[in-house]
């Protein structure tokens, strides 16, 4: 417990409590979602209070039934001050009591069930956050859908990339589902790439968890327990876990920020990146696919970094009139 808790603010609790309650009942639209990014990255301790709130719902709805049973529904809002009252006083201004009140009709009218299907165009990048408290950033080309019961959390990211940071909840694991594999957290924050039916690849920041790799050449995979600076990469050639430096991490994550690192990857692997992003055909010609690549990008000027290869890896690139790009050894006629 830390022993000096920031100051009461009575505002930003109050706001907090509001958001939990608009998070727990329904889906935010983007509108909701930028106003809810900005109000988080206003104060940083903004983040915890709006955790601390969910979970509140979440311990309130377990116990309802019981307080009800008991007939002790009026006295709910004091219980919940006791429970709370390492940060929240029941004398500022009765802001509890209307979060109190918000999450008891919350319980009471949202659906059990909620189903969100996300999917973001070539070149652009989203953030949401769920009822749950989670937030998951996703990259271009990516598709999920999301359902979030009383008991269970589920993800079935389809194809792309995502980073998920998960709000802790023992008694709901939240599970990522791919074509290639699944992964298996508590909460927990890590990253997700799954680009193809055949390949995974799994990146803990920070926590641990559990990756279910596919079946590999038809032969199932066993579980692999990941930790904080894990890379998991799974495909036809098998299942690998390398450890990630603090730079390795960033380089891993570096898409949230728009750009890409490569660390002399084929250049057939660094071309199919941004052909993904860009949602652009482009192929490479057997002399020139296995030329190495390496430096940090960004990911929204393919221009620039085909320039940069037809430049410093002596390669010949041409634009089609129907928008692909080809990319070959400048000994190639």
């Amino acid at each position: 417990m830390n022993p000096n808790p920031p100051p009461f603010n009575p505002a930003a609790d109050e706001q907090a409590s509001l958001w939990a309650a608009r998070l727990d009942g329904s889906v935010l639209s983007a509108a909701d979602r930028v106003a809810l990014d900005a109000w988080l990255a206003n104060d940083p301790t903004h983040r915890d209070l709006l955790s601390q709130y969910c979970q509140f719902s979440a311990d309130l709805e377990k116990k309802l039934p019981v307080l009800l049973a008991a007939d002790a529904v009026d006295f709910l809002a004091p219980a919940a001050t006791r429970h709370r009252s390492r940060w929240i006083k029941w004398t500022a201004g009765g802001s509890l009591a209307a979060a109190a009140a918000i999450a008891l009709t919350v319980w009471l009218i949202r659906p059990q069930t909620q189903l969100e299907n996300v999917a973001t165009p070539v070149a652009q990048r989203q953030s949401l956050t769920l009822a749950d408290g989670t937030r998951i950033d996703l990259n271009a080309q990516t598709n999920l859908q999301v359902e979030i019961t009383g008991k269970t959390r589920h993800v079935l990211l389809a194809s792309g990339e995502a980073f998920f940071a998960v709000h802790k909840d023992p008694s709901r694991p939240f599970i990522v589902e791919t074509p290639a594999g699944s992964v298996r957290v508590t909460g927990t924050q890590f990253n997700v790439r799954a680009e193809s039916a055949t390949a995974l690849e799994v990146t803990v920041i920070e926590g641990s968890v559990q990756a279910h790799p596919g079946e590999l050449n038809g032969h199932a995979s066993a579980p692999q327990s990941l930790g904080a600076g894990d890379q998991l990469s799974a495909g036809p050639d098998g299942v690998e876990v390398r450890r990630l430096s603090a730079a390795g991490l960033d380089d891993a994550l570096a898409w949230r920020q728009g750009q890409v690192v490569f660390h002399g990857v084929p250049l057939r692997d660094a071309l199919a990146r941004f052909a993904r992003y860009h949602g652009r055909g482009i192929t490479v010609t057997p002399e020139a696919a296995g030329k190495r690549v390496g430096g940090r990008y960004s990911l929204d000027d393919l221009d620039g970094f085909l320039s940069f290869i037809e430049e410093g890896l002596q390669v010949r690139v041409t634009h089609d009139l129907n928008g692909t790009v080809q990319v070959s050894s400048r000994a190639t006629r």
